[in-house]
Order: structure tokens, then C-alpha cells, then sequence
């Protein structure tokens, strides 16, 4: 199966796990996308650009990775990606200010400091963790769910698995 096959398959997944058009928004099929595979050919992560993948080259930014299960897991560039495709408040959970520095660091995001989230998040949905003006903190898996998110006072509401620093740092 080639690249271009295997980019088709993956948008289509895409659009079921996120919402349509998501696919054309994480793999649009005029950028030129790397899909990196396991040994058995199964594909394991889309890279942003055209990668050289000899040990020692510059890396692209991982858009996602595609699991076992067939559930993609966002990297902080597809999360940039589906943020532009899709309105505020899909897919994000808004966190207060004083989370801000400890979710770019990589940090959980923890549910006394979300002030809104969307309603159609559940537990296990892949998230975009925001402020109040739309920046991107990070990206990782709810859960809880939205509604769960805005009205607990402790618990982790999103397990961070790619923060974005600071520019500066």
C-alpha cells in the first residue's frame, strides 16, 4: 500500500474519530506528509514535511500517531491543525491562567482550573488544552468528560501528553 493509499485510509479514520473534514484539516493531499511505519507496515505516526529518516537528521513535527486500537493520539501540531479546523469549543477544554506554565511543561491539567469544556468530550477523547483566548497550552486525553471537567473541584481532566512552550524558553 503506498503513502498516498495509506493518507486516504487515514483520513477517513480521522473524520470518525473527530468530527468531519477533520481528515482534509490533519493530512491535507497537497502537503507533503511523511508516515512512518512499523515493522510489520502498519502506519504509526504522520509526520509534518518531508522527513529523512537516517539516524541524525532534523525531524518534522508529528501531526499524530496512529494506535493498535485504530485511534489516533495528537501531537501539539495536529492539535494546532484541528484547532483551525474546528470552532471553539470543540474538542478543547479551557484551563485558567495559573495552569498555563505547568501544562506547557507537559504537565496534567487538573479540573479546579478548567473554566469551560466542551460539551462532547468523554472520557479517552483526544483534547486541546487552551486559554480563554484560544492558545494552544497543550494536547492529551480527557478524563473526564466535558460537562465533568467544568464542574469537579479536583481530578485530572486531561492526562498532558505534548505541552507547548513558551516562546522564549
Amino acid at each position: 500500500m503506498t503513502d498516498a493509499d495509506t493518507l486516504a485510509d487515514l483520513r477517513t479514520a480521522a473524520d470518525y474519530q473527530f468530527g468531519a473534514d477533520a481528515g482534509e484539516a490533519l493530512f491535507p493531499p497537497d502537503a507533503p506528509l511523511t508516515v512512518r511505519r512499523s515493522s510489520g507496515g502498519r502506519p504509526r505516526q504522520v509526520i509534518d514535511g518531508d522527513v529523512d529518516d537516517t539516524p541524525g537528521s532534523s525531524e518534522g513535527d508529528r501531526l499524530v500517531s496512529y494506535g493498535t486500537d485504530g485511534r489516533f493520539t495528537l501531537g501539539l501540531a495536529g492539535g494546532k491543525r484541528i484547532a483551525d479546523a474546528f470552532p471553539e469549543p470543540r474538542h478543547r477544554m479551557v484551563v485558567g491562567e495559573e495552569s498555563e506554565p505547568f501544562v506547557r511543561e507537559g504537565r496534567n491539567a487538573f479540573a479546579k482550573f478548567v473554566t469551560a469544556a466542551d460539551d462532547g468530550i468523554r472520557p479517552g477523547d483526544e483534547v486541546l488544552v487552551v486559554d480563554k483566548s484560544g492558545a494552544i497550552f497543550g494536547v492529551g486525553r480527557a478524563e473526564l468528560s466535558g460537562a465533568e471537567a467544568e464542574q469537579l473541584g479536583s481530578g485530572v481532566a486531561v492526562k498532558t501528553r505534548d505541552g507547548n512552550p513558551a516562546d522564549g524558553d
